[in-house]
């Protein structure tokens, strides 16, 4: 298995990756969709995106972030968005390695450091984040508003 940054060629076989993400947040599956939605993000440059790739050259995951910056802290931050691995390559280290190419990113560009949010019953992600170094939050209360 590989990780490294995804291109456009790798637009079609991430979509499909994306859909398959987004419905298991309970989303109804539109991978022309997520086609668009990561067209726009190559296209305006606006995120980071990393693929796992196993020995035959299938895309099996993918890690996005999103650039922040954090006032306070006087320096850029970013947001681990989204984190999908295919259920059948889960346990193999697969998540480990995008999170560890995410953490690169962070050094890479002299950031801050990364967040993320994942619901309370995603089971798998809330052992795994642990196990990868992060630190849950109490200390903050998570407020969202939408239009």
């Amino acid at each position: 298995m590989s990780i490294r940054k995804a291109v456009e060629g790798d637009l079609k076989c991430v979509a499909e990756l994306f859909d398959a993400y987004r419905v298991f947040y309970e989303k109804e599956s539109d991978v022309e969709g997520a086609e668009h939605f990561l067209a726009e993000r190559f296209k305006n440059k606006d995120s980071e995106l990393f693929v796992a790739q196993n020995e035959s050259g299938k895309l099996i995951g993918f890690v996005q972030l999103y650039p922040l910056f954090s006032s306070t802290r006087m320096q850029k931050l970013w947001l681990l968005n989204d984190l999908f691995v295919q259920p059948e390559y889960r346990g193999q280290g697969v998540s480990v390695n995008l999170i560890e190419r995410a953490k690169q990113l962070v050094k890479d560009t002299k950031a801050c450091g990364m967040f993320l949010e994942t619901g309370k019953s995603n089971e798998i992600g809330n052992n795994l984040y642990p196990k990868t170094g992060f630190i849950l939050n109490g200390g903050s209360n998570y407020y969202e508003w939408n239009s």
